[in-house]
């Protein structure tokens, strides 16, 4: 998610879940190519195990960025196919792809000719180009044209060597509908993930979209191979423990809230003796006690005591609710 899942994210989110598999928001292949790569690329090696997302349209970059990516250490390549945002759109990479399963398709072969790491795509189940009701007519719908499209943009990239499918099972509007409405008002389709999946049996296939509860992906992973979370882990990060303890039951113990600060307090302790800011690692941990007693208190000590100028790493326990 773009400007969300940074590595000051990722590393919160890993301990929740040491087995989860991590993704960095969205970086374009020409940012790396001709921007500040170390710095885009950086991670801490207790984000394992991670994959780079990229955003791109053009093979040869896409190639030169994926082995970027697996020389830094990334365990995935991810091409983005599936992001709906307009300035997404205007860059020619994220759902607009989707209309071009040919090109995808030769960006998927020109980066699994160069890397050993698995190259996997996010998609939409379709893409509709329209706006006002006919747009919202056109992501309601959903008949066998838009299945064989759809059918037919997976087993190109298969071919070309996509060796995971991340279906994000709704339609995608471009240009009619923000972001945000791209992800509530198109209907969700899970049961066109689950034809999909009939239909590429050798092919693993990830469900994203509209999963929130532990119960659900469960349900889901009866029939998928995965499933991705995005917006809900944010916001409820306990979440990936929740199924972590569900998947393994007993393999490791729940971990405390407690816990959780300690190990940000070291990780926020490195991150300012290298120049870095508090306020840039707290904006990611305020979802830790999402419906728990004294969250809002502890959400407003966190993102007002970041901005001052002293503030330090004791923040993270001063912040604590009393009761915790």
């Amino acid at each position: 998610m773009m400007d969300w899942t940074d590595r000051h994210c990722r590393f919160f989110l890993r301990g929740f879940s040491r087995d989860v598999l991590l993704y960095t928001e969205m970086i374009t292949a020409a940012a790396i190519l001709r921007g500040d790569r170390a710095r885009l690329l950086a991670f801490d090696p207790e984000e394992h195990p991670l994959a780079l997302q990229l955003g791109g349209s053009e093979p040869a970059e896409l190639a030169a960025a994926a082995r970027a990516g697996e020389q830094a250490g990334y365990d995935e390549i991810n091409l983005n196919c599936g992001c709906p945002s307009e300035r997404v759109a205007s860059g020619a990479f994220g759902a607009c792809l989707m209309q071009e399963p040919a090109r995808v398709a030769e960006c998927v072969a020109a980066m699994r000719a160069v890397v050993r790491v698995p190259v996997t795509v996010k998609m939409r189940v379709g893409v509709v180009s329209a706006a006002g009701r006919a747009a919202h007519e056109a992501v309601a719908d959903f008949n066998e044209r838009d299945f064989e499209a759809l059918h037919d943009f997976v087993r190109r990239l298969q071919v070309a060597g996509c060796e995971v499918a991340i279906v994000h099972a709704r339609k995608a509007v471009l240009g009619g509908l923000s972001p945000k409405e791209n992800r509530e008002i198109p209907p969700l389709r899970y049961d066109v993930v689950r034809r999909l999946k009939e239909g590429f049996a050798s092919l693993p296939v990830v469900v994203n979209g509209g999963l929130r509860e532990p119960r659900a992906v469960l349900d889901a992973l009866a029939w998928c191979d995965g499933v991705m979370l995005g917006r809900e882990v944010y916001h409820r990060p306990f979440v990936l423990a929740e199924l972590q303890q569900a998947l393994h039951p007993g393999a490791t113990p729940m971990p405390t809230r407690a816990a959780l600060i300690e190990r940000m307090v070291s990780y926020a302790a490195r991150e300012l003796a290298a120049g870095g800011r508090l306020a840039a690692i707290t904006r990611h941990m305020l979802g830790l006690y999402s419906g728990e007693p004294g969250a809002r208190d502890y959400r407003r000590a966190l993102s007002e005591g970041a901005r001052t100028a002293d503030a330090g790493p004791e923040l993270l326990r001063q912040a604590m609710p009393a009761a915790a």
